[in-house]
């Protein structure tokens, strides 16, 4: 087949688009698909509890992954500043995983253990109080809304169904575990576990 030929035909050009970009994509993903590297959690991951749970949906809800990555990439300028680079069990957990590629503010694969609680409500309510430079938009609102213990249990009930491993007492539990927590609670508590088990904090 010509080239001019293929130039020449919107339709087949398309489908031969399509053809290749699928078969690039099945040579990407299926090897991923049977890696253990890929679906076992690494040393140290569990599921989320119910309140880093709650925190980890505020965390998408409110696009901190527009602004923020969840990857250490294995270069020595990243390792250096962030820790020991990520690994794919790290993920096995997340739902779409927090990998992104855009650093408009820092890496947050091992924010967990560096600042204390108190730093992140002064940060989340009003980021220049303690960043002066920072372009973040603040959070107040977190403070007055509470985790909804009802909907957690039902998120708890399909990851269970998806594979992760919470117990039938767990997902009863869970409503009692987050009532009466806040939202800015939950977020601190996601937060605060981030690349624990592999930062060493």
């Amino acid at each position: 087949m010509r080239h001019e030929t293929i130039e020449k035909s919107l339709n087949l050009m398309i489908a031969l688009i399509v053809v290749a970009i699928s078969i690039g994509g099945l040579v990407e993903i299926i090897p991923l698909m049977f890696s253990a590297d890929a679906n076992e959690p690494a040393e140290g991951i569990e599921p989320y509890s119910p309140l880093r749970l709650a925190g980890r949906d505020i965390y998408v809800r409110e696009g901190c992954y527009n602004c923020h990555s969840q990857m250490v990439r294995p270069f020595r300028s990243e390792t250096e500043r962030y820790g020991p680079y990520s690994v794919a069990g790290e993920s096995v957990y997340d739902r779409p995983f927090q990998w992104g590629s855009k650093r408009t503010g820092p890496d947050l694969a091992r924010v967990g253990g560096r600042y204390s609680d108190d730093w992140h409500v002064i940060h989340l309510i009003n980021p220049r109080d303690v960043v002066p430079e920072s372009n973040m938009p603040g959070y107040p609102w977190l403070l007055e809304n509470s985790v909804d213990g009802a909907l957690i249990q039902k998120k708890m009930t399909v990851l269970q169904t998806l594979g992760d491993p919470y117990t039938d007492a767990e997902i009863a539990a869970a409503a009692d575990v987050v009532n009466g927590r806040t939202e800015m609670e939950a977020l601190i508590a996601y937060l605060q576990g981030l690349g624990r088990a592999r930062s060493g904090r």
